[in-house]
């Protein structure tokens, strides 16, 4: 095994070591949302179903990940934008009308660029003072 191989499987390693903690950390988030959610609604929870809900949050997770990177690209970009997120809950309109309120009052909050002085033509600046161009 050459240098490069050796160098090639150790980041496939750290790659597959840092994915299994992200995930670890997923389902023990939605554990502990789980947790509280059923504290507040004065239910108990088994594991069991604590650990179905967690695999199924993570499944749903990468798989919209996956159809976000999907959409951008078929838009020719290379990120993901709010449009790809709102149109990823276009089967769930209750979401989507509420993503597409999120993202209204994001882009209300956002400072709004100076608009640029159009500069004027050297035909413009030749033109007497006294002659008003109408448009």
């Amino acid at each position: 095994m050459d240098e490069r191989d050796d160098s090639d499987f150790k980041r496939e390693e750290e790659d597959e070591s840092t994915s299994n903690v992200l995930k670890d950390r997923f389902r023990l988030s939605v554990i502990k949302i789980a947790e509280a959610e059923g504290k507040k609604n004065n239910m108990e929870i088994s594991e069991q179903v604590m650990g179905c809900i967690s695999d199924l949050a993570f499944k749903f997770s990468e798989q919209l990940a996956k159809d976000l990177e999907l959409f951008a690209q078929h838009a020719g970009r290379k990120s993901v934008n709010m449009d790809d997120v709102i149109l990823s809950a276009h089967r769930n309109e209750h979401l989507a009308s509420s993503l597409r309120l999120f993202s209204s009052e994001l882009k209300g909050k956002e400072p709004q660029p100076e608009k640029k002085r159009k500069k004027t033509s050297k035909k413009e600046d030749k033109t007497p003072s006294g002659v008003l161009h109408i448009s």
